[in-house]
Parts: structure tokens; sequence; C-alpha cells
């Protein structure tokens, strides 16, 4: 075991706060990770904070990282020492259910072990995530990110980047095709640039007015303000396909009547209950349908990379040291970041 400094929250009211702990030295199929930079995800403050109901302490959040690999195991064959890598929200499944033999292991019919807030296979040892020095991870589920990319904005592409690109590509969203993306955040940002890359035809759905130039520089191709009722019935049935990224309960009926006949709503945001109830004759008339989508498994969350790394595309992030994390939190309650903070691990390493 080799001791790792970190941050950590030791309870649900306790501010995050150094923390040492110890992660294990690389076996044979591992890849130890200097972690260089982590995004902080809004599930990192509900998590921290207990909002869910199942928080573990002590707890170093952090599932968006990206470092650089600085020991293999000896039957480690697709990373090298030196090489760019990223980790997301697993570190591992039961690798032998229909899910993970389909490389869909966020999907693992045993559940898959989660960055952190979570315990190993061993069902003891807690996992620790990405605020923190480095990480000891099996080769299955790291990442390699193309190293041209702007290393502190891919970090968010773990987390935001593949809750969008998952849908987006299990239903094909392509050239041809109009796609809304509904909310403007950590989450709505990458649908907006994903889908652009994609050749769709995209228009950002938001309550916000003052969104508008914002998603216009991000790629939209124009924006429908949803409370405005005579843009909504003169857009009603046109879309192919929408991206739901908002996080809280909000009425779904308005965003069905915008879909054509057999076509899909996707919710990545809400993990809670959706209020009010969906009206059975707003799925009937159309045969349309709501559909959910976690994450992606490791074989996609590589893909997604490489798109990245073609096109170019990464995360609009702003960088704080992990001494302000808290700071960070405060301000995500308020919605006050564009579009995602990301924690420079140097600050840690220069701590006394």
């Amino acid at each position: 075991m080799t001791e790792v400094r970190g941050y950590a929250a030791r309870d649900a009211q306790s501010p995050l706060a150094p923390f040492r702990f110890t992660r294990r030295r690389p076996g044979p199929h591992d890849v130890e990770i200097e972690i260089l930079y982590c995004g902080i995800c809004h599930s990192d403050l509900h998590q921290a904070r207990n909002d869910w109901r199942n928080s573990l302490y002590p707890m170093v959040p952090g599932h968006e990282i990206v470092g650089r690999v600085v020991a293999t195991g000896a039957q480690v064959k697709k990373l090298h020492a030196g090489d760019y890598a990223a980790v997301g929200c697993m570190v591992d499944s039961c690798r032998h259910c229909s899910a993970c033999e389909d490389d869909l292991e966020q999907y693992c019919e045993h559940g898959p072990t989660w960055t952190y807030n979570c315990r190993e296979r061993d069902g003891k040892t807690l996992t620790f995530g990405g605020y923190c020095e480095k990480i000891v991870v099996e080769e299955r589920f790291v990442a390699k990110v193309p190293g041209h990319l702007d290393l502190k904005a891919v970090a968010p592409l773990l987390c935001a980047g593949i809750t969008t690109w998952s849908p987006l590509q299990h239903w094909r969203v392509g050239p041809g095709q109009k796609v809304g993306v509904i909310g403007l955040g950590g989450l709505g940002h990458m649908g907006i640039k994903f889908a652009k890359a994609l050749g769709a035809q995209v228009v950002m759905i938001t309550t916000s007015p003052g969104k508008a130039a914002d998603a216009t520089r991000l790629g939209a191709d124009s924006v429908l303000l949803s409370r405005d009722e005579a843009a909504m019935t003169a857009e009603a049935g046109s879309f192919d396909f929408l991206l739901n990224t908002v996080p809280v309960p909000h009425d779904l009926n308005p965003y069905l009547a915008l879909l054509k006949r057999d076509r899909t709503m996707a919710i990545v945001g809400v993990l809670t209950e959706l209020a009010p109830p969906v009206m059975g004759g707003a799925l009937i008339m159309g045969r349309k349908a709501v559909a959910g989508s976690a994450i992606g498994g490791m074989k996609e969350t590589q893909e997604m990379l490489d798109f990245c790394g073609a096109h170019n595309i990464v995360a609009d992030i702003e960088i704080v040291p992990i001494q302000a994390v808290n700071e960070a939190y405060e301000r995500l309650l308020k919605n006050d970041v564009k579009y995602r903070f990301v924690i420079d691990m140097e600050s840690l390493r220069k701590e006394a």
C-alpha cells in the first residue's frame, strides 16, 4: 500500500478537508495514474452532503479524472508510462453478466463499482475518488486520452461528456436530424457540442432568454424558449430526438409535443421524481417514448474520447485550486459556473 493525500468529507455537515489514505500498489492488470485534473460534478456535492441518503464516510469525491500514467502492471497492454489517461464513474464491474459482456458495464446486473462512495468487489474496502494525488485502476476501466487535447478541459468528458454522448449514439443522432437539447448547463453544453459535431441541426431549448447567445456560441443553430407558447406550438411535431438534461423535476408534457411520430426524449439529468405526471395521450398519440440513459460503458467512453480528439471537443471549464473546493460547491448551488469546475491537482502537491 502507498499513502495518498486528498480532500474528503468526514460527514454530511462538515466541509471537505485534507485527508490521508492508502492506495494499493499496481497489480498485473492495474494502471497507476498521477492525477493532474479532476472535474467537480454536481453529484459530488449531493454525495458529500448525503442528499441521496446513501453516502459512505470518509468520502473522497471525484469521478472526472485525467492524469499521467506513472506505472503499469506486467499484463497491461494498451497504456504505458507517460501516456495521458482518464477514469470516469466506474472502476470495476462483475465482468460476466450480459451487460458487461455487451460493453455496458454501467448497467452491470450486479452493480458497477463506482469510483467513490462505493465498496470494492470484496464488499469491504471503500473506494476513494479523484480529489487526490493518484489512483490505481484496472486497465479495463481506464481510457486513453488524445494527447493534443487540453487536458484540464478533458476531465468533465468522463461524466458530463459520456452522459450526453451515449444517448446520442444509442438513438443514432446524425446528419439530417433535428435535435433539441433541453437545458443549458454542464450536461447541456456538451450535448450541443456533440450533436452539432455529429451533423444534426441543433436547437437549444431553455426557459432563459439570457442563454441564447451562449447557446449559439457553443454551436446551437437556434434557440427555442419553452415558456413561449406560440413558439412551442410552431415547433410541434418537428424534432427527431430530444436530449433532456434538466436536473430537477419538471413537466415533460410540453416537450413531448415537440417530437415527431415514433421519436424519443431521453432523460439524462433528473434522478428524482418527475412531476407533474406524463399524460398518456402525449405518448399514445404519435407512439412517442420517454427513455432514460446513464453514462456509457468503457468501449463507448474510449470512442467518445477518440471522437473528441478528432473534432477537438472539450468542456467549457473554470479551474479552481483544491483549497477552494468548498467555495466551488456553494457556487454550484447557485449555478454560478460555465459550465464545469475542474480542480488543478498541482494545488494539492504544493500544499504544505
